[in-house]
């Protein structure tokens, strides 16, 4: 599917200067909206929505399906009648550059299940009908994640395959007795996802009457301690008592010598597509009602991926394995129609990989700051691009591009300040100007980047834990962008929305 000539940003909600030490789905969402419509912008583009397990990553969840429901606005449950101000006052937090995630989820817990209380006592005929049909609606997921949560909850949150045995294997008694015992709590999580989507896709619709299409990004791999694997053993690498046998990874690359050990279980492909990939399909279909558009991270799994034993301590000992990427994509076309996909074809692309992507016109990524580090053939600069790509500064991976150019080697400081016509001292500017005027469809930057901001406010150094996906702007750092530089790029650049 090709996308029309446009320009947006990238940045994930928690970034957004909310009062609750974390940002959320509520009025500074808008906000953010309305600078993109401000400065002739048409995308908005996101990291993983689902609720995130250890470390705060949105790549590390406990659904595949679900929303993270600490995204849920408190004001806009004040605005509904379910809290009131005073309540919500006592959880605000100050603003800062960084997220406080554990303060603000302490802080939230009693306050959603007071909501959620009141939603319960006061709820409409309307709002009982619309909860019923999320419940229709998302059957396939809902309920194995609901009892997840709850079960994970009262076993202090240990992985799913060190709860009691009967429970782990999902035996029917176990399952019927954790349903009863559970009950409150799994009523508690059903609506606190249904107040989710309500949200999010208030907030997307607001978007759209905007002309911005959301993007939205689809992980390839599931974490192991999530409702998806507990709920469909029988689709992944695990054995009998839930253990991980074989896990996700990449070889060594440019990010990092020993590879990335993900550890994430590995699809039994012909598990899936001997029941026509219908997990997938659900998949595909829950991520297009999110979203306008997604990036599938880590694409080239499905044409092959990296296998390492569970056993291993790094990522180097694996071996190339081959996906069924063809026939899963097909299938999932044939029941959904046209795939709006955007492919993260980064690192080493076999022509196998190529010739999948192109085989159903999905968009590649080019990204700005791995332009200089060769000669005038690199893939990455923008002589070199195909018309049908994505191009960015940088992504959630990289650094800020003021913060890659400090601590570039000195050749490709000099390479970037030739291409560019440069003296480097304004390099995110010159780079974003390289990206808008580029032949790309899109142009996609980081908001770091519009903002001018170096490696300190960088939002995750892949390989590494502790101090990824913390990030945030306070909203002086929005109201100091020079929104008019933006606008007259993006107008140069002939990706003003209808100027195609």
């Amino acid at each position: 599917m090709r996308f029309p000539r446009s320009s947006g940003t990238l940045v994930h909600p928690t970034s957004f200067p909310s009062k609750y030490g974390m940002g959320d789905l509520g009025n500074e969402a808008k906000e953010f909206i309305n600078f993109l419509s401000e400065t002739g912008q048409t995308i908005w583009q996101v990291l993983p929505l689902a609720p995130t397990g250890y470390g705060n990553s949105p790549y590390a969840s406990y659904s595949a399906f679900a929303g993270n429901h600490y995204l849920i606005s408190l004001d806009l449950l004040v605005e509904k009648g379910f809290l009131k101000p005073e309540e919500v006052q006592e959880a605000e937090l100050p603003i800062k550059t960084k997220a406080e995630y554990e303060k603000s989820y302490e802080r939230k817990n009693p306050l959603y299940k007071k909501a959620f209380e009141r939603f319960s006592e006061k709820k409409s005929g309307d709002q009982k009908k619309r909860l019923k049909e999320f419940e229709n609606d998302n059957s396939f997921w809902l309920d194995d994640y609901c009892l997840f949560m709850a079960c994970s909850e009262h076993n202090d949150r240990k992985p799913w395959n060190q709860w009691d045995k009967d429970l782990a294997q999902r035996k029917p008694a176990a399952l019927k007795k954790a349903k009863k015992e559970f009950s409150d709590d799994i009523a508690l999580h059903k609506w606190l996802q249904f107040e989710f989507f309500e949200q999010w896709y208030v907030l997307k619709e607001y978007a759209n009457t905007k002309n911005i299409r959301v993007i939205g990004d689809i992980p390839i791999f599931v974490d192991h301690n999530s409702a998806d694997v507990w709920g469909h053993p029988e689709y992944f690498e695990v054995d009998e008592q839930g253990n991980r046998m074989l896990v996700a990874g990449v070889p060594p690359d440019y990010f990092s010598a020993t590879g990335q050990l993900w550890g994430n279980p590995l699809y039994k492909w012909s598990s899936l597509e001997k029941d026509n990939f219908s997990w997938w399909v659900e998949r595909f279909r829950q991520m297009f009602n999110l979203f306008d558009a997604i990036r599938v991270d880590h694409f080239r799994g499905f044409d092959e991926y990296w296998q390492v034993d569970a056993s291993e301590k790094t990522a180097e000992n694996g071996e190339w394995i081959s996906a069924p990427g063809h026939k899963l994509f097909n299938t999932i076309k044939d029941e959904l129609g046209e795939l709006p996909i955007i492919a993260e074809d980064l690192g080493l692309m076999t022509p196998g990989v190529i010739e999948m992507r192109d085989a159903f016109n999905f968009p590649g990524m080019k990204i700005l700051q791995f332009a200089f580090d060769s000669d005038s053939s690199n893939s990455f600069l923008p002589h070199n691009y195909p018309q049908n790509c994505v191009t960015y500064t940088g992504t959630h991976d990289n650094d800020t591009s003021i913060g890659w150019y400090n601590s570039a080697p000195d050749i490709e400081k000099h390479r970037v300040r030739e291409y560019a016509k440069s003296d480097g001292s304004e390099i995110e500017w010159d780079l974003i100007r390289l990206g808008m005027l580029s032949v790309a469809d899109q142009a996609i930057f980081p908001l770091q980047d519009f903002m001018s901001l170096d490696a300190s406010h960088r939002m995750n150094v892949p390989g590494t834990v502790g101090d990824n996906w913390l990030w945030r702007y306070t909203p002086d750092m929005l109201d100091r962008v020079d929104n008019d530089k933006i606008y007259n790029l993006v107008k140069m650049g002939n990706r003003l929305p209808g100027e195609e």
